[in-house]
């Protein structure tokens, strides 16, 4: 019984490893506590059933008590007796509970925060399983069956996140069930009988078994490719390494997940645009008298192959959402409007489109996200085929004179640092932008350099035919042969612009659409479009479309943002734009706009506060420390014993009976005898501790003596080396076994002498592991490690012996032995 004993404990945890994956569903670890809780019910009842020699169908009744005990004590709501006897009010609650937890299932996200419904189920689940995994493994004895209730756990986080879960909660519900199949297997062979080796010595019970040792490893070593195996075989996992590092990158794929490791935007584009089939893909109807853009999805991340869309973090959706920021100041006028979609089925997206600004929406169930940095509306588990929805938004309009007085970001601000860099330094690009960006004084001028290069007074010109890709290379090409579609144009214009060290990145959409009736605009794959978006410090990602707009179905120009190709209508430079009908600012707007308290993220002034350092920088910063002070601690600790011997060994002057030039030893008497020994043993050590240092072998049975002849022998010391080295010997054999030792100046010196003839004769990496990671330091901390852990062993085992001693009599199974 005590071997049932032991493997309930265990099936008990294996259970709880293989729960991790929850921790993937739930917001906080709410659900932890009660799980283990509950599994501690579950077990205990389990063990006092088979305490009382139940048979299986008694210990499963147990362990059902058990989980109804712990639903009672959580979800009861006060309808339990003592609130842990469930009563009928207590089973109709969790019907409500159980039908509830269907709803919140389909329209919660995840992490989900604590539902009942949703904890209900869970903690049920995970009751079930235990029930499962203890009857397979303790009540019948195979547990391998056991692994198919655990791996039902590992199921749930596969079907919520389709395509993004992480592989460590499999590897520690893995190790769980290892750890139930070789607890049962020593088990088995404990009760066969004892073990013998070849020559007929007695094995002790729990000395590892060399077949047991090579099945443990082949079952570690079968578990890790099954974790990297998939992910290495392309096809087996779509999409990994696009995901990894939140790149974004990989083909179209299947289009479940956030759209941004799932769906590559520049392939959906060039994809869609080349339709010879004209199809509706979005209805708007808005208030806005002149849209500008409806956008889905940026691509802010640059790689080695080109721009990528970066998977996007947001929050779920709200009545009201962040306001944006720099849409108050001189220049600018920003206008609220209603718009409201309707997304047909032929763009299946986990995105849907917007205009630029939204502030409140309306139609969209939590299980949508909004990210506040990209301005995009996204879902993990919803498509945006078939979907009604609608939203406020302001439209801004900037005057050229306003955008000029936006200043450069500074180099700490976190979206210069990563909106500006490019990965490979193309000197042709490089020239190319400082002849056009050369004195021009301001962002927005240099801005309007490179924008205005793109007209077809320069050649360039819009042609569909050429092959979609952003990277370097293809960026150099376009920009060579000047032929492109608005893939190209948006793509080269962001690159330029990190060129110059000015924040941009890549926007998807549509355009305002040529179908319009009375504020209803069809929007068509032939519209749509891609185009460049610019951070200018106090009004946020201004667009520039750089695409020629004769060529654009639904184009739209903008006062700051001019069609480059058409003629000016006011030769002079500066003069201030008109905004576009409709976009002045009424009264009793201005608390939608930034620069009130109800917009924490933007100042007085309407310009954004300076972006805050993110906490992984000063988690990764105080890790680093951490780990370099790791690093050098024994090299710090070495340093500090040399310190302390050598301070040892000149503290005290010995007298010498026969005084003497330095280096010379003489015979001290009995008074200063203790002083005399103290120095020798310290300078001995640190011989000693120096030749592990640097890989010398060390004999215990070998006298000082000797150990000094082997030295300078082996080594092949110099003379004066050779002289000090035996020395050192022949004062530590003096201070171990003579009445009178010998005191001899400058000891320590001696033993810096040898080690600065080893360390010329030993290689380098010995010389940097002897500086930076002494062995004499390390084996001397693994020793008293070991120590210590036989220590903590030998008590943990003497206070379960004596707990069992304890409550051996009090147990039902002996009272009622003695009873009969």
């Amino acid at each position: 019984m005590t071997s049932k004993r032991h493997l309930t404990l265990v099936a008990a945890a294996a259970t709880l490893l293989a729960a991790a994956p929850i921790s993937m569903i739930f917001d906080s670890l709410n659900w932890l506590f009660q799980a283990i809780i509950t599994i501690a019910l579950i077990s205990g009842a389990a063990w006092g059933a088979r305490s009382l020699r139940g048979r299986l169908w008694t210990q499963v009744l147990a362990m059902v008590g058990g989980l109804l005990v712990a639903v009672t004590m959580f979800f009861s709501q006060g309808t339990g007796i003592l609130g842990l006897i469930p009563t009928p009010s207590t089973f109709s609650h969790f019907r409500e509970l159980f039908l509830k937890s269907g709803e919140d299932v389909r329209t919660a996200y995840v992490p989900a925060p604590d539902i009942d419904s949703l904890l209900f189920i869970t903690i049920l689940g995970i009751g079930l399983v235990a029930i499962l995994v203890d009857v397979f493994a303790v009540g019948v004895r195979r547990p391998a069956l056991a692994g198919l209730p655990m791996l039902a756990i590992y199921s749930v986080p596969v079907a919520v996140y389709a395509e993004s879960v992480s592989p460590i909660p499999f590897v520690i519900g893995a190790i769980g069930f290892l750890w139930l199949l070789v607890t049962d297997n020593v088990d088995k062979v404990r009760r066969f009988g004892r073990r013998f080796t070849g020559e007929g010595r007695g094995v002790d019970l729990w000395e590892p078994s060399p077949l047991a040792a090579a099945g443990r490893r082949l079952a570690a070593f079968g578990v890790v490719v099954a974790v990297l195996l998939p992910i290495v075989i392309p096809g087996m996992t779509e999409g990994f390494f696009s995901r990894f590092g939140a790149t974004g990158s990989g083909g179209p794929g299947n289009g479940q997940g956030p759209g941004s490791g799932s769906v590559n935007l520049f392939a959906h584009l060039y994809g869609e645009l080349n339709q010879t089939q004209i199809r509706e893909l979005v209805k708007v109807t808005t208030n806005d008298p002149s849209p500008f853009y409806m956008r889905f999805g940026t691509a802010d991340d640059i790689q080695l192959d080109g721009f990528r869309n970066r998977a996007p973090s947001g929050k779920p959706v709200g009545a009201d959402l962040p306001r944006p920021i720099g849409l108050q100041g001189p220049g600018i006028t920003g206008q609220r409007y209603n718009a409201k979609v309707e997304v047909s089925k032929n763009f299946d997206m986990p995105m849907v489109p917007v205009y630029a600004s939204p502030i409140s929406t309306k139609g969209l169930d939590a299980s949508w996200n909004y990210d506040v940095d990209q301005q995009i509306f996204y879902s993990v588990r919803s498509r945006s085929a078939g979907k009604k929805f609608e939203f406020d938004f302001i439209h801004a309009e900037y005057s050229p004179d306003a955008l000029r007085t936006a200043r450069p970001l500074p180099l700490s601000n976190q979206i210069q640092r990563n909106m500006t860099r490019v990965p490979v330094e193309l000197e042709e690009i490089q020239e190319l932008v400082n002849g056009l960006i050369d004195g021009k004084p301001t962002v927005y001028d240099q801005v309007r350099a490179l924008y205005d290069y793109f007209s077809q007074k320069n050649g360039f010109a819009y042609d569909l035919t050429v092959p979609e890709g952003t990277n370097g290379q293809k960026i150099l090409n376009f920009l060579d042969v000047k032929r492109g579609f608005c893939q190209q144009y948006a793509a080269a214009l962001a690159w330029m612009l990190r060129v110059a060290k000015i924040p941009s990145r890549v926007a998807f959409g549509f355009t305002k659409g040529s179908n319009y009736t009375g504020g209803n605009y069809v929007l068509t794959n032939r519209n749509l479009h891609a185009w460049t978006e610019v951070y200018f410090e106090g009004f946020g990602w201004v667009p520039f479309d750089a695409t020629p707009s004769a060529s654009i179905a639904g184009a739209v120009n903008s006062s700051w943002a001019p069609n480059v190709d058409a003629p000016p209508e006011n030769p002079s430079t500066g003069a201030p734009a008109t905004a576009n009908p409709g976009s002045t600012t009424e009264p009793g707007d201005d608390k939608f706009l930034p620069g009130n308290d109800d917009c924490p993220e933007c100042g007085t002034d309407g310009s954004s506060s300076q972006t805050p350092t993110p906490p992984w920088v000063w988690w990764s910063l105080g890790g680093a420390g951490l780990l370099l002070i790791l690093l050098i601690m024994p090299a710090i600790r070495r340093q500090s014993l040399r310190r302390r011997r050598t301070q040892l060994a000149t503290a005290t002057a010995v007298a010498a009976v026969a005084g003497g030039p330095e280096n010379t030893m003489a015979i001290v008497d009995t008074e200063n005898s203790d002083a005399a020994r103290s120095q020798a043993h310290a300078a001995w050590d640190e011989l000693i501790d120096t030749m592990v240092d640097y890989r010398l072998i060390i004999d215990a049975a070998e006298t000082p003596r000797t150990t000094a002849e082997r030295l300078v022998r082996e080594q092949g010391l110099d003379t004066a080396t050779a002289g000090v080295t035996r020395q050192l010997g022949h004062a530590e054999e003096r201070a171990r076994y003579s009445q009178h030792p010998i005191a001899a100046t400058g000891l320590m010196g001696a033993v810096a002498d040898v080690r600065k003839a080893l360390a010329a004769q030993a290689g380098r990496w010995v010389r940097l592991v002897a500086v930076l990671l002494p062995p004499s330091v390390v084996y001397r901390w693994r020793s008293r490690a070991t120590s210590l852990g036989l220590k903590l062993s030998r008590r943990t085992s003497d206070a379960s012996l004596a707990m069992r001693r304890v409550v051996r009599p009090i147990l039902p199974r002996r009272r009622l032995s003695a009873r009969g």
